[in-house]
């Protein structure tokens, strides 16, 4: 199993023609390859670094160790696997009933995590990443990611910086609202 101490990491499925989509995008405190936990473990998906990132393994024995001995831990574990089952749902329906402009909001709001901190969350935040790697999270293409990147930038929900993109609380704003 993995954790990813820093940075944001994209699970990836493909299909035997071909085909990928993102299953997930994962950030600082959140894990994967849980499924080394299950008796029959098949990956099924692949990590990818999206920017800079660390990751840190921790061995199935270790893990295991931890379930059994540590009921506060087993419950910590159990409550992080069923909010992840929720995401997964979440990003299933966002797939199937909105539009690439609602999925790309969605994705720039979960790489930087808006709505994950207190009240005195900043007023935006930046974010390394690629249009083409978003273009893949998204589900559409670069030219499309490009086309609703500067309707954002219009409407001041982003800013580009030479350190990055900066996404606005606006975008959230826009996001919920819309």
């Amino acid at each position: 199993m993995f954790y990813v101490q820093d940075g944001n990491v994209k699970l990836t499925v493909v299909s035997k023609r071909g085909k990928k989509a993102v299953i997930a995008i994962l950030g600082r405190g959140d894990l994967f390859g849980e499924g080394c936990l299950a008796q029959r473990s098949l990956r099924m998906s692949t990590a990818t670094a999206v920017q800079r990132s660390t990751i840190v393994r921790v061995n199935k024995g270790t893990i295991s160790r931890a379930i059994r001995q540590e009921p506060a831990f087993a419950r910590l574990l159990i409550a992080y696997l069923l909010s992840r089952i929720v995401r997964t749902q979440e990003d299933v329906v966002d797939q199937l009933l909105n539009s690439s402009e609602r999925r790309l909001a969605r994705v720039l709001l979960l790489l930087v995590r808006f709505g994950e901190h207190s009240e005195s969350e900043p007023e935006s935040a930046l974010l390394k990443v690629s249009q083409g790697t978003l273009a893949e999270m998204v589900g559409t293409t670069r030219s499309r990611v490009s086309y609703f990147m500067n309707q954002f930038k219009k409407k001041g929900f982003i800013h580009y910086n030479g350190g990055g993109l900066q996404v606005q609380r606006a975008l959230h704003t826009f996001f919920v609202h819309a």
